[in-house]
């Protein structure tokens, strides 16, 4: 059995040396000004060798949660980091004149659609600077489509029914906004119903956006909240929105799209304020999703200039490093682009990087394997970091490194396909990123 578990180590060795992976592509290097982290290649991702045993990584007895590493636990800023100076300076500007607003939006694929990992995040937030919550900004009707998960802070009901539009598919019938996603009707008793569900924090709206478009005959969408029916108090149809200005704050509303069965309305989500000062927490998340993705959204700058980030924390990448090859040089270019069309909505958005979470990959007769491109992207975000004067919370490392997913699922903290955290393994992220933020405030 040792000399199993010995030759284990020794393969997984082998696949986190970049040179040790199948077939290694020097992919000729693009005109960004360049940080030696890492060698850019393109990765044949050959896991096949890689058999994962039931063997735990090794814990320290005699700390707390032993598996984690509380020591890696902190931002790693990089080069140039004005932004994120201005970014903190601007938070505690808030919290101590409590003026002002701080909005920070977790935008990624299926870790952030969940909703709990941020949620937890916000709810840090929130409790450490109780005197400060804003509004809850924006959000997005998952749950109005079938089998599309919500987040469970807000409630989502339906009549009739939704057709969704994600951008992770091939092609779709209306163009997409900064949610990547959306959910189209053609009936006439439509209707989507929002009701808040975090009982511990008041997040009522007197201004309600919605964005979405008519297609086909002219919509205007009517508010119901209690027993008042609301038409929209201006529009702007260039943009896709349409706004409610509430005379008493509301938390549980209903939008009611009359169309006939020629027409079509499509909701791309909706924003939440109020004129209170304080912070924002939102987030953006689509089942599947690459970074790829949100750069095919043809209207993605138009709505970040709406929702407007103060801060973007990233948790892209999961899905662009689960394939059979990984490219370092694509991925890195990707990310850039989406970072200047972000800057193009903002030019003063800071940005924190995540790193992947360890993950395996189910292969033949139902046995796990490491994917072992968790190194390779944890590089890349150090080097995206230098890059855009970010700063990286390396989640990969943090966790455990390579293999410590089986750690993860054994604490009940991540599920069986070894990619997906449970509800308790997403708040422990939560805790754990938000411990890294509030570490960077308290600073000296």
């Amino acid at each position: 059995m040792e000399r199993i578990r010995t030759l284990t180590w020794l393969l997984i060795a082998l696949c986190c040396s970049i040179s040790g992976f199948g077939q290694v592509d020097i992919t000729q290097e693009d005109s960004i000004p360049q940080i030696p982290l890492v060698t850019d290649t393109v990765l044949t991702v050959d896991s096949s060798n890689v058999l994962i045993t039931d063997t735990d990584v090794v814990e320290d007895p005699g700390v707390e949660d032993p598996f984690i590493r509380y020591d890696l636990n902190h931002l790693d800023w990089g080069r140039d980091s004005l932004s994120l100076v201005r970014f903190f300076d601007k938070l505690n500007y808030v919290m101590d004149a409590k003026q002002g607003n701080i909005h920070i939006l977790h935008l990624g694929a299926s870790h952030v659609q969940a909703g709990t990992f941020t949620h937890r995040l916000r709810t840090h937030l929130l409790d450490e600077y109780g005197e400060l919550p804003a509004a809850r900004g924006f959000i997005f009707p998952y749950s109005s489509a079938s089998n599309c998960n919500n987040p469970s802070d807000y409630r989502i009901s339906k009549r009739a029914t939704f057709n969704l539009i994600r951008n992770v598919y091939q092609s779709y019938p209306f163009p997409l906004g900064g949610s990547g996603i959306a959910v189209w009707c053609s009936d006439t008793a439509n209707s989507i119903t929002v009701k808040m569900n975090a009982p511990d924090y008041d997040f009522y709206a007197d201004t309600i956006i919605l964005l979405g478009a008519a297609h086909g005959w002219p919509i205007d969408p009517i508010l119901q909240y209690d027993t008042i029916y609301h038409f929209p108090d201006s529009e702007d149809l260039a943009h896709d929105r349409y706004f409610y200005y509430l005379n008493e704050p509301v938390t549980d509303f209903t939008i009611h799209f009359p169309c006939s069965a020629r027409d079509t309305f499509v909701v791309e989500g909706i924003l939440l304020r109020n004129g209170r000062s304080g912070i924002t927490v939102s987030s953006i998340g689509v089942n599947g999703a690459q970074v790829t993705s949100y750069l095919r959204c043809q209207n993605f700058v138009r709505d970040m200039e709406l929702i407007k980030p103060d801060l973007v924390i990233f948790g892209i990448g999961v899905n662009d490093a689960y394939g059979a090859t990984f490219d370092s040089v694509a991925f890195k270019n990707n990310y850039l682009q989406l970072v200047a069309r972000i800057r193009e909505a903002n030019p003063d958005c800071a940005f924190i990087f995540m790193s992947n979470n360890d993950t395996w990959k189910k292969g033949k007769k139902g046995k796990y394997y490491v994917n072992p491109t968790g190194p390779a992207v944890s590089d890349v975000m150090h080097r995206l970091a230098d890059l855009t004067g970010g700063a990286v919370w390396d989640q990969f490392h943090i966790m455990g490194g390579l293999r410590s997913m089986n750690t993860w699922r054994k604490k009940g903290l991540a599920q069986k396909d070894y990619v997906h955290f449970t509800a308790a393994g997403y708040q422990q992220l939560g805790d754990l990123l938000f411990e890294a933020i509030i570490n960077e405030i308290r600073r000296p």
